[in-house]
């Protein structure tokens, strides 16, 4: 019997993820249809989207764009508005699967009420996890849903993890590509251009997710978002360098035993597995060809050189809203760097002030949350 399309929610249609998880869609021969598509403020590139695939609503952040939109598409198909619409897409009973591509915090709350509704939650948006957890575990759990990584490497970690008991689990080892500056001395860190931070050696993404795998602020949240998924001590879940990306992560046994999974880089693989999830369905691609991969180097980090790492670990171990502060503080850190009002060095420098001249609040709930992010906003914006 013919399993029924499912109707899937892009939240961040028009970012790095959402256009991956619509070519992974335009593939799928209708076993999922784009029911919801969201944009901040690219409603140009919304409308080519809305012309091939003729979803039953969008969201428009921005209320000028959203206006605009609203004129010329309205008879077309339904425009929301907002943080509002957000929530209310995701709310509809005809979404299946919430695809979270947002950036940074705002994907939290969209987050949350999808899984209040009972949606399945296919995440890419690591920042709900970093600042909210324990809250988003427990719901998960509540609603009897589902939430699917999308991050490459805690997608590696799921299917290394596929068919064995967590009780045999030793270890996670997260890779890393290291990003434009592994090589790069830390004496020269001052003198770093946006135009340098932003030419990463291996994936093409947005422009905030790319500053933070120069400063490795991006593995520093997936060490946190790892272990909220996968539930082991901070201690047995490493950072590796692996500067070929072609390892997107590894799961190490109690035999010593570790599995590994591979790839050249293709976000499309772990947006499919998301979609699919246990199964697996036929991706087109470029595969692996091992005889010319030639080697695999892999490398210790520099927690001093890339202080973000560390104080990622720092704010997991402290919990409660640490995390938040790590996060807010890191946003508005990045946004400055990349309005060239601080140095790059001045990132980490920002954050580890936030850390641990705000006050941490242990247990949480999901306003005090908000309030922590609120608070390290404009306590690092006052810095600088």
């Amino acid at each position: 019997m013919t399993k029924p399309p499912k109707n899937i929610a892009i939240l961040g249609a028009t970012g790095s993820i959402g256009r991956s998880s619509l070519e992974v869609i335009r593939s799928s021969a209708g076993r999922f249809i784009p029911t919801y598509l969201t944009t901040n403020r690219n409603t140009e590139l919304l409308a080519r989207q809305v012309d091939e695939f003729h979803p039953k609503g969008v969201v428009v952040l921005d209320n000028a764009r959203a206006k605009g939109f609203h004129s010329s598409h309205s008879k077309r198909v339904e425009v929301h508005t907002g943080p509002e619409g957000l929530l209310e897409v995701v709310s509809r009973d005809d979404v299946d699967v919430v695809i979270n591509a947002l950036v940074g915090f705002a994907g939290l709350k969209p987050t949350v009420q999808a899984i209040k509704h009972g949606k399945s939650v296919a995440l890419a948006n690591k920042e709900t996890l970093v600042v909210a957890g324990e809250i988003i575990t427990a719901l998960v759990k509540e609603q009897k849903t589902s939430l699917i990584p999308i991050d490459s490497e805690h997608s590696a970690i799921l299917q290394c993890m596929l068919g064995e008991e967590r009780k045999n689990i030793s270890r996670i080892i997260l890779t890393a590509s290291g990003g434009p500056f592994l090589n790069y001395p830390l004496e020269d860190f001052p003198n770093i251009t946006v135009e340098q931070a932003l030419s990463h050696p291996t994936w093409k993404m947005g422009k905030k997710i790319t500053i933070d795998s120069a400063t490795l602020m991006n593995k520093g949240l997936e060490v946190i978002e790892a272990y909220w998924l996968f539930h082991l001590d901070p201690g047995n879940i490493e950072v590796v360098i692996h500067p070929q990306s072609i390892i997107h992560s590894m799961v190490e046994f109690v035999d010593g035993s570790v599995k590994a999974q591979l790839g050249l880089p293709d976000m499309k693989v772990p947006i499919q597995y998301a979609l699919t999830y246990p199964s697996r369905q036929a991706l087109n691609g470029v595969r692996v060809d091992f005889p010319k991969l030639q080697q695999m180097t892999f490398f210790k980090p520099d927690r001093e050189k890339f202080r973000c790492l560390q104080l990622a670990y720092d704010a997991l171990e402290l919990g409660g809203t640490a995390p938040a502060l790590l996060n807010a503080a890191n946003e508005i850190a990045v946004e400055a760097f990349l309005n060239k009002k601080i140095a790059f060095q001045q990132i980490p420098e920002l954050i580890q002030r936030a850390i641990t001249e705000q006050r941490v609040q242990k247990m949480p709930s999901l306003d005090d949350i908000m309030e922590a992010d609120r608070s390290a906003r404009d306590f690092v914006r006052k810095l600088i």
